[in-house]
């Protein structure tokens, strides 16, 4: 992959492309984004619930399941055979979306619950990929 060090604005100007003269280093998405290779999942976000915190529907998220959770964190459980992203309140035993249009969920003590792992990372993809959609 060829690594190009600079800050791209969304203007348009009429000056030679600053890529001309690009950096090849040995670089790799996973390398860049995955801290724990053998503890990460990736998931596709569905729905608009997690917008507050830049998720959107379609989004690729980086899940690691080394990575111990805490209050504040995004994160994806196991609600009652159900996949969900969620804000986690630890204390407080709540998932709490970043849509005001949702509701909080209180997590009971009959509930099946499990935290499958903490939201590292998440992708945008601006423009549909074919393997993506394959995998939905």
């Amino acid at each position: 992959m060829r690594f190009i060090p600079i800050t791209a604005s969304a203007g348009i100007t009429g000056f030679e492309s600053p890529a001309n003269d690009y950096i090849q280093l040995p670089l790799s998405l996973d390398a860049l984004l995955v801290d724990h290779p053998s503890a990460t999942f990736i998931g596709k976000a569905n729905g608009d619930s997690m917008i507050g915190v830049g998720i959107f529907s379609g989004d690729i998220l980086i899940v690691d399941r080394h990575v111990t959770a805490k209050t504040s964190d995004v994160i994806v459980a196991n609600l009652n055979g159900e996949f969900v992203c969620k804000i986690i309140d630890i204390k407080g035993r709540l998932l709490l979306s970043a849509n005001k249009k949702y509701k909080t969920i209180l997590i009971n003590e009959c509930d099946q619950f499990s935290i499958e792992g903490v939201v590292i990372r998440s992708i945008r993809c601006h423009r549909h990929s074919l393997v993506l959609e394959a995998h939905t």
